[in-house]
C-alpha cells in the first residue's frame, strides 16, 4: 500500500455524506466496468461535495457536474456527480472552485440540489474515479460515511 494515508498533507477523506458503494454498483458501464479507472461511489444524503485530498483543480466541467483533481504526487481523481447529469446543462449544480485553484481535503467543491435533479436522472451517486491507475479498495462497502471522514478506502498501484 502507498504511504498516502500516513502523511497528514495527503489524508484522503470522504467527499460526501451517504452510503459508500463499490464502483461496480454504479448504473453506468463506463464507471462500473472501470473503463476510466477504479474508484467508488457514494449515494448522497446531503447536498455538499468536498475535496477528498489536497490537490489542484485540473478542470471543472462547464455544467459543474464533474471536477478533476491532481495531487502533487500525480494522482488524478475524477469526481462525477450522477449518471446522465450532463444533459441537465448545469441546472441544480453550483461550483465553489475554479480551474487552477488549490484545494485542501475537506474544502467545499460543489453544491448540488439533489431534490431537483433526482427525478431527471437514473442516479445521483457521487462517483469518484482514480484515473491515474490506482486500485481502490472500499473498507466497508454499503456502510454510512460522513463527509470528510477518513479511512474509507485503501489505494494500491
Amino acid at each position: 500500500m502507498f504511504g498516502l494515508f500516513n502523511k497528514k498533507s495527503n489524508t484522503f477523506v470522504s467527499p460526501a455524506s451517504g452510503t459508500i458503494k463499490l464502483i461496480d454498483q454504479v448504473k453506468d458501464e463506463t464507471f462500473s466496468q472501470k473503463m476510466m479507472g477504479d474508484g467508488f461511489a457514494i449515494e448522497p444524503t446531503s447536498s455538499h461535495i468536498y475535496a477528498p485530498i489536497n490537490a489542484k483543480v485540473d478542470f471543472v466541467f462547464q455544467t459543474n457536474h464533474a471536477v478533476g483533481l491532481r495531487t502533487d504526487d500525480g494522482k488524478e481523481i475524477l469526481i462525477h456527480v450522477g449518471v446522465d447529469t450532463v444533459r441537465l446543462e448545469g441546472k441544480g449544480f453550483t461550483a465553489h472552485i475554479k480551474e487552477g485553484q488549490r484545494v485542501k481535503a475537506g474544502d467545499l467543491l460543489l453544491t448540488v440540489d439533489f431534490d431537483s435533479i433526482q427525478a431527471q436522472v437514473p442516479s445521483t451517486d457521487i462517483i469518484l474515479i482514480f484515473t491515474s491507475g490506482e486500485a481502490c479498495t472500499v473498507n466497508n462497502p454499503d456502510s454510512k460515511v460522513d463527509a470528510r471522514q477518513e479511512n474509507i478506502i485503501q489505494l494500491s498501484k
